[in-house]
C-alpha cells in the first residue's frame, strides 16, 4: 500500500514546534502592542488581481511563485483566485474596502499570517509559511519609517539576537526618480545585455533595479561600477534618508547603508532595509521591508503613503535555533493517579475532571498498565505529585499522596482530595 508523505515545501507541526512558534509570536505581539499597533487579519486567498497590482507583475512571486485557481463556474466570479504569497497587498486592500483611511491617522496594523509561494525546495524556503508583519499608512515622516524598523529591532533585543542580525538600510527613491535612475542604468547596461542572465533580460524593460539584486555571477560581474539608485536621489530623498538613519542612531541602532537593497517587490519607494542573519546559510534575510508610497493608490484607494515589513518566522526559528536562544519549555504536569480497578478509575475520573476545572494539569491511566508501569509513566511525564487509588484506598477513603521530588508521602481524604490539592499546589 502507498504511504502518503507531505507536500515538499511544507512542515509537520510536533507539540516541540508549536511551543516555539507560540513564545516568539507572544514576544512579537507585546513589542507590538508597546509601539500602539493593532492586530488585524485578511483571508487566505485574494483575488489574483490584488497581487498582480500590488506585488507588480514584473515579480518572480506573481510571474512564478503563486498558488492560482479558479473559482467555481456557478459562483459568477471572473477572477481568479490566489492563496497569499505575502501580506502587505491584501491588508492594503483591507484598508482601502473598509474605509480605514477616515479613522485618525496614522493607522498601525500588525499581523500574523499564512503565505503561500511555489518556492523551489532550498534550506529556509517553504511553500507554506508563516509572516509576522507591520503595516504603517497615512504618515509620509521618516519617524514612522524609523519606528517600523525599530519593532523589528526591539523585538530581534527581546528574543536575545540583536548582536547576531544585521540591520541593512537603503533608499530606492520615489517613482518619479527612479524613472530617470532606471533611464541612466539601462544605458549603463546595454553594452552588455547578452551577458545578462534570460530573467534580467525581461526585466531591463520593465524593472532594470531589479537587476542589482540578481545572484546570477554573469549579472553580479555586469553590474560592477553601475550607477547606483541612491546616488541618484532628489534632494527630499536624501533628506528623508538622512532623517531615517538620524533617528536610528539616536536610538543605539547599528547599521549599515547597502545601495544594492532593491527588495523584491515593485513597489518599495524610498526606505528599504533588511536584517541580515549569518547563521542559516544562503537564506540571510530574517526580515525585510520599506516604503511603499504608492501602493494603495495603486490598488484604487486614495493617495496616502505606507510602510511595513514581513517576517518569516521559519526563517526566525531556523536563526533562534542555530544560535540556542530558545528557552527550555517545560510543560507543567501537577498530578497523575495512578489506578487499579474500575472503581477506583471512575473515582480518579471525577477528580481529574475537577482539577482540570481549575486550570490543574493531571491525568490517569488509560490503556490498563501494572502499577509499576503506572508509575514509570509518571516519572517519564515530569508529574509533580502521584495519587495510588485501589480498592483498598477506595474503601478505607484515605489514600497516598507522593511528591515526586522527595518522594515524600502524605495521606490524604479522597473525599476532600480535590480542595486539599488545589492548596498544596497554590491553586
Amino acid at each position: 500500500m502507498k504511504t502518503f508523505q507531505r507536500v515538499t515545501g511544507t512542515n509537520d507541526l510536533f507539540p516541540e514546534d508549536i511551543k516555539k512558534f507560540n513564545y516568539v509570536t507572544k514576544i512579537f505581539e507585546d513589542v507590538c502592542r508597546a509601539f500602539d499597533y493593532h492586530e488585524y487579519e485578511t483571508p487566505t486567498f485574494e483575488y489574483t488581481s490584488v497581487f498582480q497590482r500590488g506585488i507588480g507583475e514584473t515579480t518572480d512571486i506573481v510571474n512564478k511563485e503563486m498558488f492560482t485557481f479558479a473559482p467555481r463556474e456557478d459562483s459568477g466570479e471572473k477572477d481568479t483566485i490566489t492563496l497569499k504569497p505575502e501580506g502587505t497587498a491584501g491588508f492594503v486592500r483591507l484598508y482601502i474596502q473598509n474605509g480605514l483611511n477616515s479613522t485618525k491617522p496614522p493607522q498601525k496594523i500588525f499581523y500574523n499570517t499564512p503565505c503561500y509561494r511555489n518556492e523551489r525546495n532550498q534550506k529556509g524556503r517553504f511553500k507554506e509559511f508563516h509572516q509576522f508583519g507591520v503595516e504603517a499608512l497615512s504618515s509620509n515622516s521618516p519617524t514612522i519609517d524609523a519606528e517600523v524598523i525599530m519593532i523589528a529591532y526591539r523585538f530581534f533585543e527581546r528574543l536575545g539576537i540583536a548582536d547576531k542580525v544585521e540591520l541593512e538600510i537603503n533608499s530606492v527613491g520615489s517613482f518619479e526618480s527612479r524613472k530617470l535612475y532606471n533611464d541612466k542604468l539601462r544605458e549603463f547596461l546595454r553594452p552588455n545585455f547578452a551577458h545578462l542572465c534570460p530573467t534580467c533580460q525581461e526585466r531591463f524593460e520593465k524593472n532594470p533595479l531589479r537587476i542589482l539584486d540578481c545572484k546570477e555571477d554573469s549579472c553580479k560581474k555586469t553590474t560592477t561600477d553601475a550607477p547606483l539608485m541612491i546616488d541618484n536621489l532628489f534632494e527630499e530623498e536624501v533628506a528623508h534618508f538622512e532623517k531615517v538613519k538620524e533617528l536610528l542612531t539616536s536610538a543605539g541602532v547599528k547599521f549599515k547603508v547597502n545601495p544594492l537593497i532593491v527588495r523584491g517587490l515593485d513597489y518599495y519607494t524610498k526606505t528599504a532595509f533588511e536584517f541580515i542573519s549569518k547563521d542559516i546559510g544562503a537564506q540571510a534575510t530574517v526580515c525585510g521591508g520599506g516604503r511603499y508610497d504608492g501602493l494603495v493608490q495603486e490598488l484604487g484607494g486614495p493617495e496616502v503613503s505606507g510602510i511595513g515589513f514581513g517576517l518569516g518566522q521559519e526563517r526566525l526559528i531556523m536563526t533562534l535555533e542555530e544560535l540556542n536562544k530558545f528557552p527550555a519549555f517545560e510543560q507543567d504536569y501537577d498530578l497523575y493517579i495512578a489506578t487499579l480497578g474500575d472503581k477506583a478509575d471512575t473515582t480518579a475520573f471525577k477528580i481529574i475532571d475537577a482539577l482540570r476545572q481549575k486550570d490543574v494539569v493531571c491525568d490517569q491511566d488509560h490503556m490498563k498498565k501494572s502499577l509499576k508501569a503506572q508509575m514509570r509513566y509518571a516519572n517519564d511525564k515530569n508529574a509533580k505529585y502521584t495519587l495510588l487509588l485501589g480498592d483498598n484506598e477506595i474503601e478505607t477513603g484515605k489514600a497516598a499522596l507522593k511528591n515526586m521530588e522527595n518522594s515524600e508521602q502524605t495521606e490524604v481524604n479522597i473525599d476532600t482530595f480535590v480542595e486539599e490539592f488545589l492548596k498544596i499546589i497554590g491553586k
